[in-house]
């Protein structure tokens, strides 16, 4: 199993989001969720058009965990979702595939994946980069890996820092900057 990177430049983020808006506006949207909220892609594709419809929060239970999960729709989130929901019934996914059922895993893997080709990104990209990314970003942003580690369910901080690339950004720098 090859383990996916978080996009670590934000201006390769907005390049992608460039990319997946000519595309169309469940690209973007799919890529917008998951870069700002942190979600698996399972629970991502789960979500109904009711789950956010007038909403403040997004509540959903995560699949792998079973775990309740209730975080604020975002002012990047909020505009992207009312556009895109616009006549649409509350009982239908909130991802259709073109030939109108939920869409899975593997068409949003080819979706992101070749978004970042595009956009000539070199870290191996996957779905999960999108949870990543949201919590490199975070950490960098907020400083608090505790947050983090309850955002993301995981038993430790160390933990959380590896599953964001960390590690490997403190040990390559040390790395990088050691002359014996």
């Amino acid at each position: 199993m090859t383990t996916v990177e978080p996009i670590r430049n934000k201006k390769d983020i907005q390049k992608v989001e460039k990319i997946l808006a000519k595309q169309g506006q469940r690209e973007l949207l799919l890529f917008v969720i998951g870069t700002n909220c942190g979600l698996r892609i399972s629970d991502i594709l789960n979500l109904n058009v009711g789950d956010v419809r007038n909403k403040t929060h997004i509540q959903i239970t995560e699949k792998k965990t079973g775990k309740f999960k209730k975080f604020p729709i975002n002012t990047k989130l909020k505009p992207l979702l009312e556009e895109f929901i616009k006549g649409r019934k509350n009982d239908e996914p909130l991802f259709l595939s073109r030939w109108g059922h939920r869409l899975d895993r593997v068409t949003a893997y080819f979706i992101i994946k070749n978004a970042c080709k595009q956009a000539k990104l070199q870290e191996k990209i996957g779905t999960h980069s999108m949870r990543k990314s949201f919590g490199y970003h975070h950490y960098q942003q907020f400083k608090d890996v505790v947050l983090l580690q309850k955002i993301f369910n995981h038993s430790s901080p160390q933990i959380t820092l590896r599953y964001i690339g960390i590690e490997q950004d403190e040990i390559d720098y040390s790395y990088n900057n050691f002359v014996l």
